[in-house]
């Protein structure tokens, strides 16, 4: 039966139907490559016929010989050598010390240790594991609820997706057509703005709940030695420091691509992980081997997405979502387009993780988007804070069942949920906050690289 022999109704929205058996089928739980591959080579046969496997090989060595996506592999050996160099225990330890005095001091030095940790590795697995395993029975131990004590690490642990070098930056740059440099660049006040919001409202929680955020005995911080702690506080910020001014200081000297700076960071985690005499050939086989597997995930999803891409774009489906947000923005205006995209990709990441979403959504809804007049590198930056709310937001959250799987015993899932919507909500005012004062987003790459 060819094309012709189905029912107009069918055939002139095939885009949107091809959008909607692939969302049904991922709701049900089917794998997300053979998900994406399968409903490309269903609907590609069916608008297409056999001249489209013609052209899904070329669009395929196009995605596998794109030089900005090395960065991938190398930015996740970085960061998985670097979790298994020892550094966050020395930082957590000396944090703690250094914030204790004050009541939720213990959670405030979680969020600046995730900071320091997302800007060092990037992954977010890895980043909220090594925390869940560290600072939640200390944190529990010291009195406080497990709600603030889970919901601290959780949203912790995400802040590697929006503070570069964050990977989550090098695809929506590749996939939108933005510079990575100008990511990285216009990612650094969105999130110390969101570590700032989360402070506060540790801040908040210690003043209204008073036990729920004990600080340290005044005894214990005494006999950690004032000067000695000082030295030791500098000594535990060098490593992710250093490695953070090698990676993004040669990316905004201009001297290194995203690609040769993450190349640099590999190297440097490495160099760290000798220094701290963590190196074995048995954690080089390890990290390579996870360096592996993370990278084959993203790119056998990235292939199923380049496929689907080429189907829904070729059948006309960037034009029906153009026709359909354009009606939007002319009864109500393109500042509720963008509110109501936002408002999408924050749904689904219910439901569906950030490289889905990413490889799925964001190569359709962006280019619209920054047709309406919005700045591009501000628009992905929105992306990017709003993706990172899918780690934390359940039934699906990736952040709640790493630290499920690492905390103790007596902690639940209950308490998990329970801690981090308050995380969710002031995550939600730092996007509002974003989009309010693009400034924060552009200004920066503006003052640096002259864009």
């Amino acid at each position: 039966m060819g094309i012709e022999a189905l029912p107009p109704w069918f055939i002139d929205y095939l885009p949107g139907w091809m959008f909607l058996a692939l969302t049904l089928l991922l709701m049900l739980g089917f794998p997300v490559t053979f998900t994406l591959m399968g409903t490309a080579l269903a609907f590609g046969l069916i608008g297409f016929g056999w001249g489209f496997f013609n052209l899904l090989p070329l669009r395929i060595w196009g995605v596998m010989t794109n030089v900005t996506l090395l960065a991938v592999p190398l930015f996740v050996f970085m960061g998985v050598m670097l979790e298994r160099s020892g550094l966050a225990e020395e930082l957590l330890d000396t944090m703690g010390m250094l914030f204790g005095r004050m009541r939720g001091g213990l959670a405030m030095s979680v969020v600046v240790v995730g900071a320091l940790l997302g800007a060092s590795t990037g992954i977010v697995g890895a980043t909220v594991v090594t925390m869940g395993l560290l600072a939640v029975p200390t944190m529990l131990k010291r009195g406080y609820h497990p709600e603030l004590a889970t919901g601290t690490v959780a949203a912790s642990g995400t802040l590697g997706q929006i503070i570069p070098p964050s990977i989550v930056l090098v695809l929506i740059g590749d996939i939108v057509g933005v510079s990575v440099g100008d990511l990285f660049m216009g990612a650094v006040l969105p999130g110390l703005v969101l570590v700032g919001l989360y402070i506060l409202y540790i801040i908040i929680a210690a003043l209204v709940w008073p036990d729920s955020a004990p600080a340290i005995p005044r005894e214990e911080l005494e006999a950690a030695g004032g000067r000695s702690l000082i030295w030791r506080v500098l000594g535990a910020m060098f490593p992710p420091l250093f490695l953070m001014v090698a990676v993004l200081g040669s990316i905004f000297a201009g001297v290194a691509s995203p690609t040769e700076a993450a190349a640099v960071g590999a190297v440097g985690a490495t160099a760290l992980t000798v220094a701290n005499r963590r190196f074995t050939i048995k954690i080089l086989n390890d990290v390579m081997y996870a360096t592996m597997q993370l990278t084959c995930m993203v790119f056998i999803i990235l292939v199923g997405a380049a496929a689907f891409g080429l189907v829904f774009r070729g059948m006309g489906g960037d034009e029906l979502v153009r026709h359909f947000l354009g009606g939007i923005a002319e009864t109500h205006g393109k500042w509720f387009v963008l509110g109501v995209v936002l408002g999408l990709i924050f749904i689904i990441g219910f439901f569906l993780d950030f490289i889905e979403i990413t490889f799925i959504h964001v190569p359709v809804l962006a280019p619209i988007i920054i047709e309406f007049g919005f700045d591009p590198v501000w628009f992905c930056i929105l992306i990017a804070v709003n993706l990172q709310t899918s780690f934390m937001t359940p039934p699906f959250g990736f952040s709640l069942f790493y630290l499920k799987a690492v905390t103790p015993p007596e902690i639940t899932t209950g308490d998990i949920y329970r801690g981090i919507i308050p995380f969710v909500v002031f995550q939600i005012i730092g996007l509002l906050i974003v989009i309010f004062f693009p400034v924060l987003a552009t200004w920066l790459p503006k003052v640096v690289f002259g864009n």
